[in-house]
Order: structure tokens, then sequence, then C-alpha cells
């Protein structure tokens, strides 16, 4: 068995958990989720608890255990805590600007940049340049907060661009002649 699945996801207070043959629906403060159970695997409740369980010996089953414990792990603590990630802007004239479910960027090309959020992710700029996408589920805040950085990622050389705010640039030497 997956050692990750071994442990049991513990439910804060608030926080409801019902499983169905197929699906399983989270429910709380900041909001619910749900997401289809893999076949190989066996989710129940028991004592105010969460567990994973693989349904045959099968390596792909074990891991899929594992896989979905840590899942629905992220489920609870997005509907109860939520998810956040920090971009910053780096760079002369970059900025980004926050009206209601869109983004404004201004990354040095000759257009602005407007990215729309999906329903559940929302976003902030506490300052022109830093941009905070928070919501319930942990894997659409990444996807989008990914493709904001992809609209123009960190060059190696000035260290430009988009960045994570826990990212750490690496510069490169320039060439000399």
């Amino acid at each position: 068995m997956s050692r990750v699945a071994k442990n049991p996801v513990a439910l804060p207070a608030g926080v409801e958990v019902k499983v169905d043959a197929s699906e399983i629906r989270v429910k709380g403060p900041l909001g619910a989720l749900s997401r289809q159970l893999h076949p190989a695997v066996s989710v129940t409740m028991e004592d105010g608890a969460v567990v994973c369980k693989a349904l045959d010996g099968s390596k792909n089953s074990r891991a899929m255990s594992g896989t979905m414990r840590s899942l629905v792990n992220n489920m609870v603590v997005g509907v109860s805590k939520g998810f956040e990630r920090k971009l910053n802007l780096v760079g002369v004239g970059y900025r980004a600007q926050a009206q209601g479910d869109k983004l404004n960027l201004s990354l040095g090309f000759s257009h602005p940049v407007v990215h729309d959020m999906p329903a559940g992710v929302k976003v902030a700029t506490p300052s022109q340049t830093e941009v905070v996408i928070s919501g319930v589920d942990k894997q659409l805040v990444g996807q989008v907060a990914a493709e904001v950085r992809g609209y123009r990622k960190p060059e190696p050389y000035k260290g430009k661009g988009v960045r994570y705010s826990d990212e750490v640039v690496s510069l490169r030497e320039t060439k000399k002649k």
C-alpha cells in the first residue's frame, strides 16, 4: 500500500464529505468541490476521517490510492483554507491591474494582455507589480498562475518577466567580446 494512503484525511470543523459510488463531494465554508473516484480505489468515511484504500494489490491501484488521498486532502484544504499563488512582475513598465474577473497586464508588448479568470478563481493586485491568484481548487489556481507566467517568462540575462514570488532566477553572464 502507498505510504501516503496509509494516513487518513482529517476533516476540520465545518467541512462535509459525501462519498458516492463514483464521486466524492467536499463542501466547506469557502465553497464546494467534487471529483470522480478512480475505479481501482475505494474511498470511505471512518471516525470523521476519509480513508483511501487500494481495491487489489496491483502496482497501479496502490499508486492511485496515494494519489486519490492527496487529491481528497487538497479538496479538504481548499474548501477550508483555500489556495493562493503570488506572482511578481519584474521589468520597467511592467504592470498588472485586476478588473473584476479580468487581469490586465502591460508586459512590454505593443498591446495590453487581458487574461480572463475562470469560475472559482479570484485575482487581486496589491501593487502594480504584484498579482495574487486565489481559489479553492489547487490545480486550477496553479494552472491559471502558470498561464499568466507564460505570457512573459523570466529571461535569464536581466531577469525581466513574470515570476512566482518564491522563484529564484539565476542570471547568466552576457557574452564577452
